[in-house]
């Protein structure tokens, strides 16, 4: 008897030195008090002993429940007084909270600038019945430049403007490419736009080695440069209002015939001249003309019953004029306080 009881003392104190919350604490009461715990087991033994060693058992019995009572109240009253101890904390740290001081708002992330900028031109052609489509940043020679009719001696394929990368492989200086995977394996009609990212070797206030552009096509039968003046009037005073004046120049493209530059009305002077404008009055927003037809040969379209054109413009310019910024590389330099202005 002596021995059971000393196990199970042993066996009690493991268990209460290991507990820190009430709940364990509880079931260890059942365990050794309970109707059918540890001590209630000793005392039916109880009966089956000799009446001369009856009362020595019967003491050691009681002697051990006692302790193990004793035992259960103290724990009990050291994780009491540690609750409490948890409370005042809680208390103390609420009675010095000013709960007339206003909220603090969590700080939201938005979408960067040229994001926001992408996000509407794409949303202005998705609505003018144009489709998204994408193609990979390292391009090759060929659909570069060849396809696009660049020739091998043009200026743009120097190693001053592009960034070759291995061979016949380079960073794509335009998205124009696209628009060659696209007429590859499709027939027309087509109406497409291709946004992403695009490289050339220059860097300073106006320019980036790495920037945005989105490219259009359409391609149909009976296409005209009036739909080209339509489409881009349409879209530039979506972009930057109904008011918006366009204008269209003769310029020069390798892969369209005959080209235009397209100005608009310089939205930070309306017109009178200023910094930005060189005096002028007007800005130049993007370029487009009709597709050459030699650019339809090397995807198999007929030119006789095929016409189109193509546009391209930067978003990152668009954004300075949108937003009146006047250094592009604040796009780029990750300041909070730039960006929190969006």
């Amino acid at each position: 008897m002596i021995e059971t009881i000393q196990k199970h003392r042993q066996d009690f104190n493991s268990r209460a030195s290991s507990i820190s919350a009430p709940e364990p604490l509880k079931q260890l009461r059942i365990d050794f008090l309970g109707k059918k715990g540890c001590v209630q087991a000793l005392m039916k033994e109880l009966r089956q002993v000799a009446p001369e060693e009856k009362r020595q058992r019967g003491k050691l019995i009681n002697d051990f429940k006692k302790y193990v009572e004793t035992q259960l109240e103290e724990k009990d009253g050291w994780l009491d007084s540690g609750r409490k101890l948890d409370s005042g904390r809680r208390l103390d740290t609420f009675s010095n909270f000013d709960t007339t001081l206003p909220g603090r708002r969590e700080i939201c992330g938005t979408l960067h600038p040229i994001t926001q900028v992408m996000e509407e031109i794409k949303s202005i052609f998705l609505g003018l019945g144009f489709q998204v489509e994408e193609g990979p940043e390292i391009e090759t020679d060929y659909y570069n430049f060849e396809a696009l009719n660049i020739p091998k001696d043009h200026p743009a394929r120097d190693m001053q403007d592009t960034f070759y990368v291995e061979g016949e492989a380079v960073l794509r200086t335009h998205t124009s490419p696209v628009q060659i995977h696209v007429m590859e394996d499709r027939e027309p009609p087509l109406r497409i736009i291709a946004p992403g990212r695009v490289y050339r070797c220059d860097s300073d206030i106006s320019h980036t080695p790495m920037f945005h552009q989105i490219e259009g096509l359409m391609v149909d039968e009976n296409v005209s440069f009036s739909h080209l003046k339509g489409i881009m009037s349409i879209f530039l005073q979506e972009v930057f209002g109904k008011d918006t004046k366009v204008r269209f120049r003769p310029s020069f493209f390798p892969f369209t015939c005959p080209s235009a530059e397209v100005d608009i009305q310089c939205v930070i002077c309306s017109g009178k001249g200023c910094r930005v404008c060189s005096q002028t009055g007007w800005v130049e927003i993007l370029g487009a003309g009709m597709v050459d037809p030699a650019v339809f040969k090397f995807v198999n379209y007929d030119a006789e019953k095929w016409t189109g054109f193509a546009f391209g413009l930067g978003i990152e310019r668009i954004s300075m004029l949108k937003y009146g910024i006047n250094d592009i590389r604040l796009f780029f330099e990750n300041d909070l306080r730039f960006l929190k202005q969006f």
